[in-house]
C-alpha cells in the first residue's frame, strides 16, 4: 500500500494508471487517485491506497472504523464493481455474520405479529425484486467544504451504483401485521460500538417510506452476495435517499408508534431546516430548527479527465460523466469549457433505472492548444439544478457545486 508521498515518488512521470481499474479506465496523476487537490491537505498525506479482504485497493480514510473511498476511475462505469464499491462504518465492531445461522428479528410495539425470519426464507418465501440504485454517502465531497468541517474528509467517491437484488420491505411488514397507530420503523444491524458509551448505530425511516414498492432488504449486489463490507448477508436499501439509512448486516426491524429518538437520529444526520430543495421530508424527525437529511440532491461528477490534465491538441476530446437526484429522473446535463460562459447540452445516456446514476458524454471536437475550465452541471425533471456557490452546513451534507477542471491543451 502507498501513501500519497510514497505514490508520488513510485511515478516518476507523475502519471500512472489505475492498476487495479477498469481496462478503459484513462491515465490518471498519482494526485488524483487519492483526492482532489482541493483537500486538506492533511487529508491527502494520510490517505493510502489499500485493500481490505476481498476488495481491491480503496483509498483509506480511516482503519478502525473502516471508511474507503472509490477511486475515480471506477466511477467511470454503468454500475461499480462489488470489489471497488466504496465501505462506510460508523462503529468498529463489524462481526464476520455467518448466513447459516443469520436471522432477522421483525417486531416492534406496533407490530400485531412479531416472527423471525432466516436468510433461506427471506429468499424462499418472498418475490424477488432488483432494482438499480446509486448509494451515496451524506458526507460526500465533504472534504470540498470552505471552511472545513469535522467528519471523514471524503472526495468524490463515498458512492457507488449498483443492482440490488432482494425482498420488499412492504411485504415483510404486511407479515408482521403493522398497526394503525405506526409512525417509524426502526433498523439495527450487527456492528456494534467497541466502547459501551459509544451509542449503537440505529436508523429509523417513516413508516410511508417502508411501505414503499422500492425500499427492499437486499442479499444480492450485481448479481452475487453482497460483500462483507457492503453489508452481508442483508442490508437495507432505501432508494433515493442518502446511506444512512442503508443499514448493513441487518439484524432487527422493528415497527414502532413512536418518533425514534437514538442519537443517530436526534443528534446526528441532520440539516438545517429550508437550505435545501428538499421534497421528501421525514416530519415525525424534524424541529422548528433542523430536519433529517433524507433525499440525494441533484448532482453530476466527470469521471474521465481530471483537473490539471493535459490532453492532445487537434485530436478528438469527449468529456464524459453521471448524473443523479433523488429520483426525479435527470432531465438535462449541460457543459462548458470555458469556464461557464457558454453551455452546451450533453448527450444523455440510458436511463439505467429511476434511482440509478445517468451516464452523459460530450464531444468537444479537436481543441485547439490552450488552456480550457471544464463544468458540468445537472438539471432534474422536477426543476432543481446544481449550485454554483456551497450550501454550507456544520456537517458538510449534500455538496453539490459545479464542479471545475482546469485542463490543459498542447
Amino acid at each position: 500500500m502507498f501513501n500519497r508521498r510514497e505514490f508520488l515518488k513510485a511515478s516518476a512521470s507523475g502519471v500512472v494508471l489505475g492498476a487495479s481499474g477498469p481496462a478503459s479506465a484513462p491515465l490518471w496523476a498519482a494526485d488524483s487517485l487519492l483526492g482532489p487537490a482541493s483537500l486538506p491537505s492533511g487529508a491527502l498525506d494520510s490517505s493510502w491506497l489499500d485493500a481490505l479482504p476481498g476488495k481491491q485497493p480503496l483509498i483509506k480514510k480511516t482503519f478502525r472504523p473502516p471508511n474507503y473511498e472509490t477511486p475515480l476511475p471506477y466511477l467511470d462505469q454503468a454500475f461499480t464493481q462489488n470489489d471497488a464499491f466504496f465501505v462506510r462504518y460508523h462503529l468498529a465492531g463489524i462481526p464476520q455474520v455467518d448466513a447459516a445461522s443469520w436471522k432477522l428479528s421483525v417486531g416492534g410495539e406496533a407490530a400485531d405479529k412479531p416472527f423471525t425470519l432466516t436468510l433461506e426464507q427471506l429468499k424462499r418465501d418472498y418475490e424477488p425484486v432488483e432494482i438499480a440504485a446509486l448509494c451515496i454517502c451524506s458526507g460526500n465531497r465533504r472534504g470540498l467544504s470552505e471552511p472545513h468541517v469535522p467528519g471523514v474528509q471524503w472526495g468524490y467517491g463515498a458512492m457507488g451504483n449498483a443492482k440490488w437484488k432482494g425482498a420488499r420491505l412492504k411485504d415483510v411488514l404486511a407479515r408482521a401485521g403493522v398497526k394503525k397507530e405506526a409512525v417509524e420503523v426502526v433498523f439495527d444491524g450487527a456492528d456494534g460500538p467497541v466502547l459501551e458509551k459509544t451509542p449503537d448505530f440505529v436508523k429509523s425511516i417513516p413508516l410511508w417510506k417502508a411501505q414503499e414498492e422500492n425500499t427492499i432488504l437486499a442479499y444480492a449486489m450485481n448479481g452475487e452476495p453482497l460483500p462483507h463490507w457492503n453489508g452481508f448477508p442483508v442490508r437495507a436499501v432505501v432508494p433515493g435517499w442518502t446511506a444512512t439509512y442503508w443499514m448493513k448486516h441487518l439484524t432487527s426491524i422493528q415497527v414502532v408508534n413512536q418518533p425514534f429518538k437514538g442519537f443517530w437520529m436526534a443528534s446526528a444526520y441532520r440539516i438545517p431546516k429550508g437550505k435545501f430543495p428538499i421534497v421528501d421530508r421525514f416530519l415525525s424527525q424534524e424541529t422548528e430548527i433542523n430536519t433529517p437529511i433524507t433525499e440525494m440532491v441533484v448532482s453530476s461528477l466527470i469521471t474521465n479527465l481530471q483537473d490539471g490534465a493535459v490532453l492532445p491538441a487537434g485530436k478528438p476530446a469527449v468529456v464524459r460523466g453521471v448524473a443523479w437526484d433523488g429520483g426525479y429522473g435527470i432531465a438535462d446535463v449541460q457543459v462548458s469549457i470555458d469556464g461557464g460562459q457558454n453551455w452546451r447540452p450533453a448527450e444523455l445516456g440510458p436511463q439505467l433505472g429511476r434511482y440509478a446514476w445517468r451516464q452523459w458524454s460530450y464531444a468537444v471536437g479537436s481543441p485547439q492548444p490552450g488552456s480550457y475550465t471544464v463544468m458540468a452541471k445537472a438539471t432534474n425533471r422536477v426543476g432543481a439544478s446544481q449550485t454554483f456557490e456551497l450550501v454550507f452546513n456544520p456537517a458538510g451534507y449534500h455538496n453539490n457545486v459545479v464542479q471545475r477542471l482546469s485542463i490543459k491543451v498542447a
